[in-house]
């Protein structure tokens, strides 16, 4: 008898910034980033395959963290190799790096919208 009594609310999901921000293909692996693409660090997650990068998991991401990689950091892609787009050339805050594509993609990153 009560479920007459209550109206059925049916509540739609709360989205959250980061996940309309995966929907829309905003959050993305730094590795797949083109030249211009801008945004902010949202983590450093080393969890790729160990033995391409010839560290360990957490020697890879220590190394990013050491480099400037931390979340809340600004990145620009300014530039990628000619062969397979490999190394890519980064400006982070106000640095200037180069780093393997492989490398890149334990790092996470909220893309501006173009």
């Amino acid at each position: 008898m009560h479920d007459m009594l209550a109206p059925e609310i049916l509540a739609e999901p709360v989205k959250t910034e980061a996940a309309a921000a995966a929907e829309d293909g905003r959050l993305t692996r730094l590795s797949l980033a083109r030249p211009g693409d801008r945004g902010v660090i949202v983590e450093v997650r080393a969890e790729t395959r160990p033995a391409d990068h010839g560290v360990g998991v957490e020697e890879l991401q220590r190394r990013l963290l050491e480099f400037g990689f931390v979340e809340g950091a600004e990145i620009e892609v300014l530039h990628e190799g000619a062969i397979r787009r490999d190394p890519i050339a980064v400006r982070l805050d106000s640095m200037r790096i180069a780093l393997r594509r492989r490398d890149a993609e334990d790092v996470w990153v909220l893309l501006e919208n173009r």
